[in-house]
Parts: C-alpha cells; sequence; structure tokens
C-alpha cells in the first residue's frame, strides 16, 4: 500500500473520536509501529488534528470532516489559485489556514510522478512565486488541446533568459508548484517547465502532430526505470 493510501485509511480510522494504540493502528494497517510514529508526525505536520504521542495513542479532534473528494486538474488549479490569493492577502488567521490546506492536499497527492514534490515545498516556494504563472495556464492548457505551438521566454534557476518554442504535451501539479511537460525545440529534447518560471508567452499559428520520439507517450516510456 502506497502512504499515500495509508495515511487516508488511517484518517478514516481515527475520525471515531476515539483513542487508538500505536500498536493496533499498526496490526491493521500492516506495517511497524515505527512507520506508524512516523505517519502521526506527517499527519500533525500537515495540519490534520491528531492529537496524542508515542506510548500512548492518538484521537483525532477536528469538529469537522469531509468525504473523500476527486478533483480534476482544473479543479485543483481553481482550488491553489484561491489558496495563493489567501495565502497572500487575508489576515493572519486565514493565511494560516491556506498554509495547512495546502499542506493537507499535498500530503493526498499520488506519488507515483517522475520529480520529487516535497523538494518544492512551501518554505522555498510560496505562494506569491507560484502564482507567477498563473496567467498562463489558461493557454497553455488550450494549446494542449489543439496540439498548438508556444514560444516562451523562460528565466533558469539563476534568472537567465531564452527564448524558446515548444510542443506543451501535459500539465502538472507538484505541490503549489505548476509544471508543462513539452518537446523544447531549443533543445531539441524534452523538458518539464515550472510555469511560474515562463515570463512570457505567445501562441503560434503553427500546430503540430504527434511523431515518434517527440510525444507525451514516448516521454512517460523515458521516465521508466
Amino acid at each position: 500500500m502506497r502512504r499515500t493510501d495509508r495515511l487516508f485509511d488511517l484518517i478514516l480510522v481515527l475520525r471515531d473520536g476515539r483513542l487508538h494504540r500505536a500498536e493496533d493502528l499498526a496490526e491493521s494497517q500492516g506495517v511497524s509501529v515505527r512507520t506508524i510514529y512516523r505517519d502521526m508526525d506527517i499527519l500533525q505536520q500537515s495540519g490534520v488534528p491528531v492529537a496524542g504521542e508515542r506510548g500512548l495513542g492518538y484521537i483525532m479532534t477536528a469538529p469537522i470532516t469531509l468525504p473523500p473528494l476527486n478533483l480534476t486538474l482544473t479543479e485543483l488549479e481553481a482550488l491553489h489559485l484561491g489558496m495563493a490569493v489567501v495565502g497572500e492577502a487575508a489576515d493572519e488567521e486565514l493565511q494560516d489556514a491556506a498554509r495547512t490546506l495546502s499542506a493537507k492536499i499535498d500530503a493526498v497527492l499520488p506519488e507515483d510522478r517522475s520529480a520529487t514534490p516535497s523538494s518544492w515545498g512551501f518554505a522555498i516556494y510560496p505562494f506569491a512565486d507560484a502564482a507567477g504563472g498563473f496567467r498562463f495556464m489558461p493557454a497553455i492548457r488550450k494549446s494542449i488541446r489543439a496540439h498548438q505551438k508556444l514560444r516562451v521566454t523562460y528565466a533558469n534557476v539563476t534568472g537567465e533568459l531564452s527564448e524558446r518554442t515548444i510542443r506543451p504535451l501535459q500539465m502538472e501539479y507538484w505541490g503549489r508548484v505548476w509544471t508543462t511537460t513539452c518537446w523544447c525545440e531549443l533543445r531539441a529534447n524534452f523538458r518539464v517547465l515550472r510555469i511560474d518560471r515562463i515570463r512570457a508567452l505567445k501562441p503560434l499559428a503553427e500546430l503540430f502532430v504527434e511523431e515518434q520520439g517527440k510525444s507525451l507517450a514516448d516521454y512517460v516510456q523515458s521516465k521508466k526505470p
């Protein structure tokens, strides 16, 4: 069982409001007690209202719980934008709530990705930075659907700018950072560009068709061990 699935199962168990021993939780999940201790630390750090400590047991104290939700990437984009606005413009209490909500979402995102989302966490990339690329996301989404090339001005990690023509293939969410996987004609290879580092974007009249070695399926295949 993946860690995210186990964390969700633990939340379902704890939401009954009763005290649960780590030993019992470990037995029900088929893992070690040490793993349960780590899981509880992750839930608490993510803002899930779990009280307790090692040797005593754990209990969930939240007065409100929500059923599981299946979100589309567009819905996740809207939620992300809302958290970005609140995280930058609201009062201190709501800013803290935006941070804990974002952490809860990150805790249950799928783990089977080609990069490590934890390395792009809130402390390193605050909402304001990620929000910088939101204005380009509708055009990227539209171009993915239409197979339309884009001309982008992109800043690397040092701030150096480059002009490149890309074939956008998909957008992905990595915990407050959105990226677009594309075929970059400048590099003649696949690239994963952080959308918040795009400084300018222009849809081109030129469309593209899937070519062997340049498709999303080819990119996915290239990442397999």
